[in-house]
C-alpha cells in the first residue's frame, strides 16, 4: 500500500473499528462488563477476561481465539462480521454501547474490506505510539515532586484510540491526555495528540496546534526513520514529552 494511499487506510480503519468493537469488545463486555482493548502484537486485542481466562485479538489478517490453553484462528480476509462474531462467541442481537460515537454494527453479512498492509501500517502505529505514550507517561511528576500517576493505557473502542491521562498538577482534574490514534472524522492521518483537561496552553503556541491540544501526524514521525525504529520511537516520545514539560512535569533521568 502506498504511503498516500488514505482512502485504502480509511476503509480498513473503520471496518477494524467494528471489529474491535462489535467482536472483541462486545464478548468481552458479555462476560466481564468492561470493553477496553490493548494494542497487541500485529494488532489489537483484549486483556485476559472471564473464568475460562479467555482472550481474543486481532493479529494480522486473522482472528485469534484463546480459551484456557487452546487458540484457534479465522482469516479476515473474505470474512463479514457476522463470522468473526460468532467463532467469538459475540451475540450480534444484544444492544451494546460503548459510549455516545459507538460505531454501528452496519452489514454483519457483508464481507469486510480490511487490506493487509493497510492493517499492518495501523498495527505498527499503534504499538509505535503504545510504547511512546509508555514511556513518557511513566516518568516524571509535577515540578519535579509527586508522580504523574498515569492511568491505565487502553484502546477505546468508541473512538478506535489509545491513550491515558498523567497528572499535570496538584488537583484531581488537574490531568492530561497522551494517546495514539489511527485517524478519525477530522484527520485520515493517523496521529499522536496530546489533551490537556484544562484550558492551559503555556509555552510556545505553534506546539498547540489543535483545537483539544496537540497532535503529530504520522507523516511528521515518518521523516525520522520508518515506524517501529529507535528514531522514530525517539520522536514520538520527544512530542508527548514537550507537551508534559510545558505543562509543568518535570521528566526524570533515564
Amino acid at each position: 500500500m502506498s504511503e498516500f494511499d488514505l482512502e485504502t487506510l480509511v476503509c480498513t480503519r473503520l471496518d477494524l473499528q467494528r471489529v474491535a468493537t462489535h467482536v472483541l469488545a462486545r464478548r468481552r463486555h458479555a462476560v466481564s462488563g468492561r470493553f477496553g482493548l490493548r494494542a497487541t502484537p500485529g494488532g489489537f486485542g483484549t486483556p485476559a477476561f472471564g473464568e475460562a481466562i479467555e482472550v481474543l485479538r486481532v493479529s494480522g489478517m486473522q482472528l485469534v481465539r484463546e480459551v484456557g490453553g487452546d487458540a484457534s484462528f479465522l482469516s479476515l480476509g473474505g470474512a463479514c462480521l457476522a463470522d468473526l462474531a460468532a467463532f467469538a462467541g459475540a451475540d450480534l442481537t444484544r444492544p451494546f454501547d460503548a459510549g455516545p460515537e459507538t460505531p454501528p454494527l452496519g452489514d454483519a453479512q457483508s464481507p469486510l474490506a480490511i487490506d493487509p498492509d493497510a492493517a499492518a501500517t495501523l498495527a505498527d502505529w499503534f504499538g509505535l505510539g503504545w510504547r511512546a505514550v509508555d514511556a513518557a507517561g511513566g516518568r516524571g511528576g509535577v515540578d519535579g515532586g509527586s508522580a504523574a500517576r498515569p492511568s491505565v493505557l487502553q484502546l477505546w473502542p468508541e473512538h478506535f484510540d489509545a491513550g491515558c491521562s498523567v497528572a499535570v498538577g496538584r488537583g484531581a482534574d488537574d490531568r492530561c491526555n497522551l494517546g495514539v490514534s489511527p485517524g478519525d472524522g477530522s484527520s485520515d492521518e493517523p496521529y499522536l495528540y496530546v489533551g490537556p483537561w484544562g484550558p492551559e496552553r503555556p509555552g510556545d503556541p505553534t506546539y498547540w496546534n489543535a483545537p483539544f491540544g496537540a497532535v503529530l501526524p504520522r507523516s511528521a514521525v515518518l521523516r525520522s526513520a520508518a515506524v517501529g525504529s529507535a528514531a522514530s520511537l525517539a520522536t514520538a516520545v520527544a512530542f508527548f514529552r514537550r507537551g508534559l514539560s510545558a505543562l509543568g512535569v518535570v521528566a526524570t533521568a533515564e
